[in-house]
């Protein structure tokens, strides 16, 4: 084989790219960690709620269910170890209405069958004594469920990584790659364009990630999904918080409906919800607030007129059309596409942020295999 300018290339500094990133310089691959933008976690994993979640929806024995209840204990572990700002405030998940109380019990079900056991199911008279403000008919205590500084968690992953020979290069959008001699040879834009080489690539862009798979000569496109946009509108509380915990509403197929969390400044926030576009736009439309005091008022009566200001948009990275139920993770391996040390990661969208420690531990183990089997 030819020799290689680097034996490792993440493509994209998110929450996840750093996370694998680290992982790979912590094994003892020299690595290198390229980003379109001027800063790390510039997109997804600066713009959702900022929570560490348990585990409860996903179906079980999917990549979700798993990477999301051993990414949470990871996540935990790691933020004690490093001094990461994060709380394990807990969190209701409410029915509003009795037509929803199966769907409660199911949700109670899934989780324990994804290995999350201290759920509390408890009457409306149990939920008011933690939170007085609430409406319901019932609600699921969840007592792992917390909240993170994101940006503390991505400047510790990439302290570890740099600390471990790894480097950050950004304003470097990649342009192609050919695949080709047992390589992958890669196009790099911006002020000056460059090629370089690598042994492993891995494809982390979130957002860009099936757009740039697109662009890989040699990967076979049937193994690449088509990219789709879900805008969610975030808007903040004027005022002190009447609640202490996270306030989820019952999810539907492609969200977890518009939800009240806290930041760590103790300050509400309230969303996303959904909207599909065709091209990533952050714009936020603060006519959408209205949509929310209608969502908001069905487990809180009491959200006053005049209260809610708009924040901020994500986009979630979805691979399935819109209003479809939303896919599992896709990290495409050389068991899937047959080229050995790619690693492609598409529709990383929540869990990602409380599961990238163990993300990265799949995608070590999967180049592990891929290596053994050359």
């Amino acid at each position: 084989m030819t020799q290689s300018d680097i034996q490792c290339i993440v493509i994209g500094a998110g929450v996840v790219g750093l996370a694998i990133a680290r992982k790979m310089a912590m094994q003892g691959y020299t690595t290198l960690i390229v980003e379109e933008n001027e800063a790390i976690g510039t997109g997804i994993s600066s713009r959702n709620s900022e929570v560490i979640h348990a585990g409860l929806y996903y179906t079980p024995g999917s990549l979700k269910a798993k990477l999301c209840v051993s990414g949470k204990e990871m996540l935990y572990q790691y933020c004690q170890e490093k001094g990461i700002e994060h709380q394990r405030l807990g969190k209701l998940l409410v029915a509003t209405e009795d037509n929803q109380l199966a769907k409660l019990h199911n949700i109670k079900e899934t989780a324990e069958a994804n290995g999350v056991h201290d759920l509390q199911l408890l009457s409306p008279a149990e939920a008011q004594t933690l939170e007085p403000n609430l409406h319901c008919v019932a609600a699921l205590l969840s007592p792992s469920t917390g909240i993170i500084d994101s940006h503390g968690l991505m400047l510790a992953l990439q302290g570890d990584a740099e600390n471990h020979g790894a480097q950050c290069v950004f304003h470097s959008p990649l342009l192609s790659v050919d695949i080709r001699d047992g390589l992958f040879h890669c196009q790099f834009g911006g002020e000056e364009a460059i090629e370089l080489s690598c042994e492993i690539l891995i494809n982390a862009a979130g957002l860009n990630a099936p757009l740039l798979a697109k662009n890989f000569k040699g990967l076979d496109q049937q193994y690449v999904p088509n990219a789709y946009y879900c805008r969610g509108c975030y808007f903040t509380l004027s005022g002190k918080s009447p609640f202490s915990r996270l306030i989820y509403p019952m999810p539907n197929e492609t969200s977890l409906g518009i939800h009240l969390t806290l930041d760590l400044g103790g300050q509400v926030k309230f969303g996303p919800d959904i909207e599909w576009i065709e091209q990533v736009d952050y714009y936020l439309n603060p006519a959408r607030s209205s949509d929310f005091y209608e969502a908001v008022r069905q487990y809180w009566p009491g959200l006053p007129d005049g209260v809610l200001n708009p924040g901020y948009t994500g986009i979630r990275p979805k691979i399935t059309r819109p209003y479809e139920p939303a896919a599992d993770f896709r990290i495409s391996t050389p068991a899937e596409h047959h080229i050995p040390n790619l690693i492609n990661l598409f529709g990383i969208e929540s869990p990602g942020l409380t599961s990238c420690l163990a993300i990265a531990e799949y995608v070590y183990d999967a180049l592990k295999v891929s290596h053994n089997e050359q």
